[in-house]
Parts: C-alpha cells; structure tokens; sequence
C-alpha cells in the first residue's frame, strides 16, 4: 500500500475498514456492530462517514455494512450496485457451501 494511501485515512477509518473486513462473505453487519467492535459504540454516524470515504471499495466490503433495522443504507457506488453485490456474494457463499459439503 502507497504512503499516499495511508495519510488519505485516518487511524479511526483504518479501524473501521479493518473491522468490515471481519464480516464474511454474503453477510451483512449493521454500522452500530462495527462502532462496537472498533471500540466507539457511539460513533455509529462517524463510522458511515468512513465507510463513505472507503477507497478499497469493493475489496474492503463496505457495502456489507447496513443500518440496525436491517435496511441497507447508503454506498457511495449507489444503493442498486450495494444490492448486486450482497446479492452475487450471497449466491458465491450459498454456492461454497455447497461444495464443502460435498467433500
């Protein structure tokens, strides 16, 4: 990773994005489990601005991260590629599954 990279962020957004990289693959995880798990159960809000600022993104799955109610929130590449996103690794994790089992 580029030094340019890393002075884009700060410290609190690499917390957060390290933390999105905990939810697996077709699962979602709502803002308020990610300020929770960095340690800032309050900052839910702060957590969506760094998740906005997200310059990894699809790598670093922002778009796995939803509100509490369950309703999807926004992404910075728009709320339809959020949906096709979860929706395709939904169907990779449902297909991985499936594998496994047969081995």
């Amino acid at each position: 990773m580029s030094s340019k990279n890393k002075k884009i962020l700060t410290a609190f957004e690499w917390r957060v994005l390290k933390a999105t990289l905990k939810i697996p693959l077709g699962e979602t995880r709502s803002y308020a489990w990610v300020a929770k798990e960095i340690g800032a159960p309050k900052a839910v809000r702060a957590v969506g601005q760094a998740l906005h600022k997200n310059p990894f993104a699809p790598l670093i799955p922002c778009h796995r991260v939803i509100k509490e109610n369950g309703v999807l929130g926004g992404y910075a590449g728009g709320r339809k590629k959020k949906e096709m996103l979860l929706a395709l690794e939904r169907g990779v994790a449902e297909a991985l599954k499936k594998i496994s089992k047969k081995s």
